[in-house]
């Protein structure tokens, strides 16, 4: 059974890339297999011997799951997570997937996953309760609006001051606004980016901040009458995206040289550009 599926490509709407210039990390020990390296993670090292346990979100969104079934390999973490899963030995029958809330997941204590994948921005404070791969992306963020709102005719920072933003608590996108506009108005604050939605599309704020990839799909998909105002400059945090371990895991150092080995073969930028596409050009607000 093949591990990465070469599926019928969907037409998500493109963005633009930022490289990461990354070191790259020796290579890990597949399950299952002997090493000569006394940190290589053995079978007892995963949550179930022999298989391999990965989490994604309660919901997981396109383009990142396609159809909220990460088990069909289909979408940019799903692809990602099966990619992780071949350079640990791992079959495609082998791989687990269990559900979690995105707090939840990077709260201190234990886990019931080996790692979980769902646009984690590596943050020093997180790091201090679970650990992080290596990236395997890079985004941006960019600002939401609905058509004949107040954000119309908006192509500066400045232009966002005085609106109503909103985003979820917690978030890159939450502290871009803090760190980037400096708003004279409170931003709103969810404790989901659903809970977010739900209150943008009930017109309780005016200017949506997300990571561009989720903006391309909003706008194509989900929030109606709705347009991509622009890019936002990098805040205080680089959007950098890693998958999460428990802290101290065992498995760490070997799933990040599996993103490594990924990035080096050109199979992260394969996946990237078959599921986010090519950049379209989004106006970066000054």
């Amino acid at each position: 059974m093949s591990l990465r599926p070469r599926l019928v490509r969907t037409a998500v709407v493109g963005i633009a890339l930022t490289a990461l210039a990354l070191t790259g990390c020796a290579a890990g020990t597949p399950s299952g297999e002997s090493s000569s390296e006394a940190s290589g993670p053995t079978e007892a090292d995963y949550i179930t011997p022999g298989k391999l346990t990965i989490a994604t979100g309660d919901i997981a969104y396109e383009p990142y799951v396609i159809g909220d079934d990460p088990s069909s390999g289909e979408g940019f973490e799903a692809a990602i997570a099966y990619a992780i899963a071949e350079e640990l030995g791992f079959a495609a029958e082998d791989v687990e997937w269990v559900r979690t809330s995105f707090e939840a997941a990077i709260a201190p204590g234990p886990k019931n996953f080996d790692f979980n994948i769902q646009q984690y921005t590596i943050t020093d404070e997180r790091k201090q309760a679970v650990d992080f791969s290596s990236p395997y992306y890079s985004a941006s963020q960019a600002v939401v609006a609905i058509n004949g709102g107040p954000l119309d005719g908006v192509d500066s920072i400045d232009g966002l001051k005085d609106v109503a933003l909103g985003a979820m608590a917690g978030s890159t996108s939450a502290q871009t606004i803090e760190d980037v506009v400096a708003p004279s108005v409170e931003p709103r604050l969810y404790a989901s980016n659903e809970d977010a939605v739900a209150a943008f599309n009930a017109n309780q704020f005016d200017g949506f901040v997300i990571d561009l990839p989720t903006a391309f799909l909003a706008t194509a998909l989900y929030i109606e009458n709705s347009y991509i105002v622009g890019e936002l400059p990098a805040g205080g945090v680089a959007d950098e995206w890693g998958v999460v371990l428990a802290k101290d895991s065992p498995l760490t150092a070997s799933v990040s040289a599996a993103i490594d080995a990924l990035r080096e073969d050109g199979t992260l930028e394969e996946i990237t550009d078959e599921w986010l596409g090519a950049g379209l050009g989004v106006t970066l607000l000054q």
